[in-house]
Order: C-alpha cells, then structure tokens, then sequence
C-alpha cells in the first residue's frame, strides 16, 4: 500500500507535487494532488467522457468540505489563491493512502474524517464518502466547471444557477448542450451555495506557460450530521458501486499490472488504450506499443483481440490512424510507424495466445494489404524505395514517434530514411513471411523474404557509421546521414527480427548505454550534442523543443533491456532487473502509483509530462516479465 503520513502531507509544496488519479474504463477519470489543491486545469472529481472514451468535460471540480465540531469550523479543502493558499486543510491531514483508491484521513477538533474517493467502471460517476468520527458535522459545497477538459471556466452570466431538488438527490444543468449531473447526497439537508469563487491558481499550469486562472460556481451546501456520501454522475440513477478491495501489490511488476488497467477502456463495442492522463486520448502508435506489456503479459489476450481488431477496421490505404481527435471522429493518419508496430503487436499476440485462426482470419488481409499499400506508395511520401528500405516525409509534417511541432516549426523532422523505421519494416516483412506460411499464401511469404532481404542488404550498407561505432539516426532525403546519437538505433538490436550482426548489436546496445541511458529511461539526445536540451520546461515552445531533443522517455527502457539482455545473455539479466525495479521510486513522486510520461535529460531526471503513460507502463511491464524475468507475485 502506497501511504504518505502527516510530514509529507503538511508540506503543501511536496504534497502538491503528488498526485493521484483515478479512471472509469470509458475515458472518464478523477485526479488531485495529496494536499487537496488543484495544480493543474485536469484535475477535478469527475471529468466525465461524453463520447467514450472521448469528449471529456470536467464538469465537478472539487467539493470544500468544512468539519464542524461543538460550534469550531475546521475548513479541510486548500486551494491556490493570488499570493495565499487558502484554506489549509492540508495542516489537519494525517494520512494519504492508496487503498487502492485514495484514502484522506484528517483529525480536527477530536474528530476524525475518513475521506475515500473512487469511480464507478463504465460510468461517468465518482463516489466520495465521508467516515465521520466523533460529535461533529460535515458541510460540504460543489464547485463546478462544466467545460471541456483542456480550457478553464470563467464568472460568466450564461450560467442556470438552478438547482433541481429530486429528494435525496439534486439536478444541475448549468449550461445547454452539456451533460447534467446528477448528485445524490441520501438523505442531507441542502441549502444555498455562495455562487462564484473567483480566481483559482493552477502551479503546473502556469509553469507550462498555460492559462492558470479559473473562477468555479458554488451551486448549494450539503450538511450531514456526521457521516456521509456524495455521487457524482451523469446518470440519473448511478450504480455507485463500491470499489472492490484487493490486497496491494507484493512485487514491482504487480504494482505495474495494476497501473496497466488504467489505461484499457471501451470504445464502442471494442476496446482501445488512452495514451495518458491527463491529456491524451487514444493514439494508434502508443496502443500498438503499449498493447503487449498491458494486455498479453498480464493475460488480458480477448481485450488485445478487441483491440487489434478495432484497429484493423481503421486501417486506411495501408495505414492504421495516428490518433482519434477530441473533436470529431474522423482518425488522423499522420504517421509512419504506428502500422508498422501494428505488426509487432500482432506478432507478440499470436505468441503469447496461440491464437493464429485469428490472424489468419482476420488480421492478415489489412497486414498483407498495408504492405502492398507501402510498395506502391501511399500518404505523406511513404513508400519502399529503390534500395528496399522505406522512405518517409513531407515538409512540415512529422511522422516519426519523435514528432514535436510548435506552429510550422517540425523540431525533428527526419525526413528521409529513419533508422527505427528501417527496423520495424524488416521485423514487419519477417512476421508477414511467417504469417504467409502459416495461411499457405507461399507466393507473398517468398515476396515477403525477397523485400526483407533487400532491406537488409541496403541497411547494412547505409546505416553502419563507422567512426562512431553505431547506427545514423537517418539516410537520405537529400542529405548527408545524420550522425546524432538517439535511441532510436536501439529498435535494430530489440525488436524479434534484427538486421544487425552479433557484434553490431553489441556495439550499439554499448553506446546507448553509455550516451543515452538514465534511471529514467533513454535520453532522445546524447548530452555532448549542440542540440541537446537538458530541462523539459518553460512555455509550449520551449518545452516542445526539448521534447525529443535530450529529455528522457522510460518507455525506451524496454527496447534497451531487450536487446541488452539479447547481447548480454544471462549475465545481463540481474543488471536489467535493477534497472527496472529502480522505476519503483519513480511511481511514488509525481503520478502515484504510475509511470510518467518523461523526464529532464540531466539529473535528478525529474518527472515531467502526462502523469501516466501507456506505454511507460507497457513496455516496463513487457520488459520486465518477458526480458528481465521479474516475479508477478503470488496474486496473480
């Protein structure tokens, strides 16, 4: 059980710096920080997902809860006023826990609340219940923000203040053409609320350069003579259901296992994978990425099935979508190698179920289709060139997965021959020559061989950079090979089917560990680079030129233990463990209980980005049961 006592929690600064997160299974999630302020325009009690998983609206922000005892008022919230924190509820919490939800203990007054928040799955609902201890009562006001989730709410006079009062229960609708809500209070007196709170600062928005302000409306006051509990939902009749209990997780890979399931959620009738909380939806490369560590070791083979199939059905002209907006359903199709990972997770599905009828049935006509598609030439200039390898890039669009753009400016655009690229179409020929086999299509498994083999041939020759000891990071695109030590090379020595000789492989596992490799993950730059960035900070643009340009991504980490344990053998896999088992402390310092997104290229490497990402979790998780070995633990 992850528990912060009452020295962590009184520290409002370190305490707002960690947060915890909450999700539904459709899109929807609830997050905060362990002090109880709103650091960031996400957080909130239920951002519900009006199109799952998709169309998110935060619609309740927080509820300021006031404990009074023998006519003493102990206000328990904090918010992030101009120049104050106020109140500091924060000074009466004892304890913060995850259990698995989060658990606030707060003692005022000789009473003791227990505060536990969770969310129903499949529902856009949140529960919050109070364990009330001792002669006291607990006054507890909404405040609302009724908006997309990217923007902020501002003191408006388009506002219904209305509150529709349906015993036991009260309705809001603030505004047309957004979702009541609905919050069922059993049985608590309610009276009026104050109207608007003006002026909420958000810490982490304003150091991204963002809009940091925000004014909430306070509809009405709940006052219960004790104990009590609020649902919040969409539904007029929520399930409320509690959150089952489960023991916490005895081992590293089991903390990772629990983590994995936040991020698996309906669309439709089928399942896909959110990228990361807080602000991305679902993304055609991270699901592809990701999918093997969160649903295959973990055993969840129907829910990759559902998967893979949505996928294969959004496959057009050759290619899987990039993304699925926020707004509107039409896929973006901006990418070279989220189809191309497509294969790899077809690959790894059919190894770890057995389930090749399934493949052969209906996964290997889009897969044969694509590499047709990718023969003759299809969006943004991608297309198998002369040589064999395949070429990729149009000016001002980024197709690679390093794929930062602020305004015109593509930061990395690798046009060209990427060398990650190079190694997913060899290692996508191969699973297609073995797949043919498997479905008696010869003629296409000989068609197969004959282009990987011209890509090996062509690889070898053009990528070797032989003064450095390793791969170029891109060939072509009427420039000279691009020398810069990234960690895409690292792809040539992990993925299944490798174009590398032995001591190839081994050379470019040992620069990357030596440039490249943090507790952290892998840098996207070596340091001694002009280019090389070493803080992810700043406004947009600053921040976006330094995404890939030195800061630090944990999912690489899986790519490295694979192909280091594959150069090393036995004698790497202790080593490899470490490694990971050392991301332990990283899930208990900014996204409780999950993996970031990225961190600062230089030390101490801290945590920046989403939260919690996909295939941060996916790929650790891969690495760690299928390379290094770890133990799931005995709940498995």
């Amino acid at each position: 059980m992850l528990r912060f006592a009452s020295g962590v929690c009184a520290d409002v600064e370190r305490a707002s710096r960690l947060e915890w997160l909450e999700t539904n299974g459709i899109g929807g999630f609830a997050s905060g920080t362990v002090a109880g302020l709103n650091t960031r325009r996400y957080h909130g009690l239920l951002t519900a997902a009006t199109r799952p998983p998709l169309g998110r609206m935060l619609l309740l922000s927080k509820l300021e809860e006031t404990l009074v005892v023998r006519g003493a008022r102990y206000e328990l919230g904090a918010n992030r006023y101009p120049g104050v924190v106020h109140p500091q509820g924060y000074r009466y919490l004892r304890e913060f826990r995850l259990d698995p939800c989060p658990v606030f203990v707060y003692e005022a007054g000789g009473a003791r609340v227990e505060k536990r928040v969770y969310m129903v799955q499949g529902e856009n609902t949140t529960v919050v219940e109070y364990d009330v201890a001792g002669d006291a009562v607990l006054q507890i006001r909404p405040l609302i923000a009724f908006r997309d989730y990217h923007a902020t709410t501002h003191e408006n006079g388009a506002l219904n203040p209305a509150v529709e009062d349906r015993g036991g229960a009260v309705r809001l609708a603030p505004y047309q053409g957004v979702p009541p809500l609905y919050l069922v209070h059993g049985g608590a007196s309610v009276g009026a609320g104050d109207g608007w709170y003006r002026n909420f600062e958000f810490d982490r928005e304003r150091e991204r350069g963002l809009d940091f302000r925000e004014d909430l409306f306070n509809p009405l006051v709940f006052t219960f003579p004790g104990s009590g509990r609020i649902v919040a939902s969409t539904e007029e009749h929520p399930a409320a259901a509690p959150r089952p209990r489960r023991p916490p997780p005895a081992t590293f890979v089991e903390e990772l296992a629990h983590a994995a399931e936040q991020f698996l959620v309906r669309r439709g009738d089928g399942r896909t994978v959110i990228a990361g909380y807080h602000w991305f939806g679902d993304w055609g490369r991270d699901t592809m990425i990701a999918l093997p560590g969160l649903t295959l070791v973990t055993g969840r083979y129907q829910v990759a099935r559902r998967i893979l199939g949505e996928f294969a059905r959004a496959m057009h002209r050759g290619m899987l979508p990039n993304r699925f907006p926020d707004a509107g359903d039409t896929p973006e199709y901006n990418t070279v190698d989220a189809t191309l990972w497509f294969f790899e997770a077809v690959r790894a599905y059919a190894r770890y179920s057995g389930d090749f009828a399934f493949v052969r049935d209906t996964l290997y006509g889009p897969l044969k289709d694509s590499i047709g598609w990718h023969e003759r030439g299809t969006r943004y200039g991608i297309r198998v060139d002369g040589d064999g390898l395949l070429a990729c890039g149009e000016p001002g669009v980024q197709l690679t997965w390093m794929d930062a753009k602020a305004g015109d400016w593509v930061v990395t655009p690798r046009h060209g021959k990427p060398v990650e690229i190079q190694a997913l179409w060899y290692n996508a020929l191969s699973i297609m020559e073995d797949f043919a086999r498997r479905a008696g299509d010869d003629a296409f498994a000989e068609r197969a061989r004959d282009l990987a083999s011209r890509a090996r041939e062509a690889f070898r020759d053009q990528f070797w950079n032989a003064a450095a000891g390793c791969l170029y990071d891109v060939v072509g695109g009427g420039a000279a090979p691009d020398a810069s030590l990234r960690p895409n090379q690292i792809f040539a020595a992990s993925l299944p089917y490798s174009m590398l000789d032995a001591e190839q492989a081994r050379a470019v596992v040992a620069a990357v560990e030596r440039e490249l490799l943090t507790p952290m993950g892998l840098r996207t730059l070596a340091p001694g680079d002009p280019k090389y960035r070493a803080r992810y900070q700043g406004g947009v643009v600053e921040r976006d030129s330094a995404y890939h340009q030195g800061t630090v991504w944990p999912w690489l980490m899986g790519p490295f233990v694979a192909a280091y344990i594959r150069v090393h053998g036995e004698a790497g896999r202790a080593r490899a463990a470490a490694w990971l088992e050392g991301f332990r402390d990283a899930m208990r310092v900014y996204g409780l209980g999950q993996v970031p997104e990225i961190a600062d290229g230089d030390a101490p490497h801290t945590p920046r980005g989403c939260i919690a990402q996909a295939w941060s979790v996916g790929e650790l998780l891969r690495a760690a049961v299928e390379c290094a070995g770890l133990p799931f633990g005995a709940s498995r």
